[in-house]
């Protein structure tokens, strides 16, 4: 079981303003990633701020997404990559290099990642929410919070 584990939190529509990556080698987390990353003009939703927490004063001084890219990639690159509903993380990693003009084809993660949601719906877990399926399979989540996010759908994922 090797794979990386993604969760972005997002300030508006597809930007980003925190990640976390939790990397998985034969079935060990052996690196874990987190960063705050400041958004085009630093631009927040309220509603977004309701989910997780993060302020405009939070990520003032952060890193863009084309600064934090290099640690990203290094983590993502030619791997299996894991979100739970990938296609909201997927979603947000394409549109924002697309944004950067950075090639998500050199990722080389293909265009449908694992996804935890769809194991344990098919495992007929109902709700599939991330902080549904931690309380299941009792995994400890500090909800909307990106590395533990990640963890947690790591966790999933290794005991699918």
């Amino acid at each position: 079981m090797t794979f990386t584990a993604i969760d972005f939190e997002t300030a508006t529509a597809y930007h980003p303003c925190s990640v976390g990556i939790v990397t998985v080698e034969n079935g060990v987390i052996v690196d874990e990633f987190v960063t705050l990353i400041k958004p085009p003009n630093n631009e927040y939703s309220p509603f977004t701020i309701k989910v997780h927490g993060i302020y405009p004063r939070d990520t003032v001084n952060a890193k863009t997404f084309a600064q934090v890219f290099p640690e990203i990639k290094k983590r993502l690159q030619n791997r299996v990559v894991v979100a739970h509903n990938e296609s909201f993380d997927r979603n947000v990693l394409a549109k924002c290099m697309a944004l950067y003009n950075l090639d998500y084809d050199e990722l080389n993660i293909g265009i449908r990642w694992e996804c935890t949601v769809k194991i344990y719906k098919a495992k007929g877990l109902k709700p599939t929410k991330l902080s549904d399926c931690c309380s299941a399979m009792n995994i400890a989540l500090n909800h909307h919070e990106a590395l533990s996010d990640a963890r947690a759908c790591a966790k999933l994922y290794l005991m699918r």
